[in-house]
């Protein structure tokens, strides 16, 4: 699991710079302020998303939770960080990303979800000595 957690804590960091790159530097004449910032927006998240991911590889946590950490990170990342990025480029496409907008309060309730069961288990956790 911790293979699992580290490859896809990494591939999502990398896209995350990939398209934060690709916002700040091949969309800034093609989207007004709001939309870039929206946009920016996905990749921030999507961004703490991937190093939390690679922290869960390390923390003592169990394999189940660990594997429940990762279903929700990463479906909580495609749901709202692509829900984001489709809404900012809205505009671009010729699809309209509006129609499709619940995904993205699922995404950040997974997102949520996968926080507080991190609580939970480290509040569970026993005192070292």
């Amino acid at each position: 699991m911790n293979k699992r957690l580290l490859v896809t804590g990494s591939i999502l960091g990398f896209l995350a710079v990939v398209i934060g790159a690709f916002g700040a530097h091949g969309l800034e004449k093609s989207l007004d302020a709001d939309a870039l910032a929206t946009f920016e927006t996905g990749v921030k998240y999507q961004m703490y998303h991937a190093l939390l991911m690679l922290l869960v590889a390390i923390f003592a946590l169990s394999e189940k939770t660990k594997k429940t950490l990762h279903i929700l990170i990463l479906t909580g990342v495609i749901l709202f960080s692509g829900s984001i990025y489709g809404l900012a480029t809205n505009a671009l496409t010729g699809f309209d990303f509006t129609t499709i907008g619940i995904i993205t309060p699922i995404g950040g309730t997974l997102l949520i979800i996968a926080w507080g069961l991190l609580i939970v288990k480290f509040f569970q956790m026993k005192k070292e000595k």
